[in-house]
């Protein structure tokens, strides 16, 4: 737990951070000199050891969240200018995504709530009332479903233009459930729980019809990437609706700037997994394989993608310098 003493010592290091984020917020990096650059570095890695030291007290809530913001806003400062290059593309799906998506896991948790809560809605509704099916699904499905042929069984027929198609879709669907976040959070859920009610319908039907192997051996192997792609946009679009909600000691719009380059990085990490989900259901889920293939597929590529997003990444950051090898200018 830090100490009135150590906190006293440290504030004009985060106030001289601050005076150079802000500096360089106006005028950008070329505001300042080559020698401000090294401090703002140096300050960027002192603060974020900081950090770690003012979490371990519960009473400096405030100040720990006051100090996480600015050093987001040091942080894209410092990464902003670098050259982009086919190495800095491995690097942010490598290192950067992950970490980010860890960061931002509660807001992924909550989309996955929602959806979760939706789906589980629309088999409620279902059971309930079996006519409600017909207010949610096409009538060409309920058809298929009846006569106990899956609605998916043309796409072997055509697979590249199908893939290319469901790829499309997906990044459609993925983008809108972020972009919709910017209306205070309410599009972001309202996508959330329709697609939610959707799956929670089509479950049910195919259940009552006695398709329900077929459909889930289908949703499987794609699935276990599509479904997770999907609430991370969905919590992207949460995190751009917190920065317009809550700015806390930033003006609104510097929040949401923080919030939209924060959310756009996570949307930009879902884009290969709706690629490779895409290509899935184009030319694997569809087939005759055995189910238990399919299921067996699908339980690998989810583990994959779990030690993906929770264990990659992880490199421990630059070791803070102490925090006398430069002088602070008081005012």
């Amino acid at each position: 737990m830090p100490s009135a003493r150590w906190l006293n010592k440290r504030r004009p290091h985060w106030t001289r951070l601050t005076e150079l984020v802000e500096r360089a917020g106006r005028g950008g990096v070329r505001a300042l000199s080559h020698k401000e650059l090294q401090e703002l570095g140096l300050l960027y890695r002192q603060a974020a050891s900081d950090l770690a030291a003012v979490r371990e007290d519960a009473l400096e809530e405030n100040l720990a969240r006051s100090l996480n913001q600015l050093l987001a806003r040091a942080h894209n400062l410092l990464y902003a200018g670098r050259g982009h290059s086919g190495w800095g593309i491995v690097e942010f799906y490598r290192d950067t995504f992950p970490r980010i998506f860890r960061e931002t896991f509660p807001y992924t948790l909550a989309a996955t709530v929602l959806f979760v809560m939706a789906a589980l809605m629309g088999t409620l509704l279902c059971f309930h009332d079996p006519s409600f099916e017909r207010y949610i699904l096409p009538p060409q499905m309920i058809e298929s479903i009846q006569a106990h042929k899956m609605w998916t069984e043309s796409v072997l027929t055509i697979q590249p233009m199908a893939s290319s198609a469901i790829m499309t879709n997906n990044l459609s669907v993925s983008f809108t459930t972020y972009a919709l976040g910017i209306l205070a959070g309410i599009g972001t859920v309202y996508m959330l729980l329709l697609n939610g009610l959707m799956i929670g319908v089509v479950g049910v039907a195919c259940y009552e019809g006695g398709m329900s192997g077929p459909l889930w051996s289908f949703v499987a192997p794609h699935g276990v990437l599509e479904l997770p792609a999907i609430f991370i946009a969905g919590g992207a679009g949460l995190v751009l609706a917190r920065g317009l909600l809550f700015p806390g000691l930033l003006s609104r719009r510097e929040s949401l700037a923080l919030a939209g380059s924060e959310s756009v990085r996570l949307v930009l990490g879902v884009i290969p997994l709706l690629l490779i989900a895409g290509t899935i259901e184009g030319f694997l889920s569809p087939t005759h394989l055995p189910p238990m293939l399919k299921y067996v597929f699908a339980a690998s590529l989810f583990t994959m993608l779990l030690l993906y997003l929770f264990r990659t990444g992880r490199s421990k950051p630059p070791a803070a310098t102490a925090p006398e090898v430069f002088h602070v200018k008081q005012k």
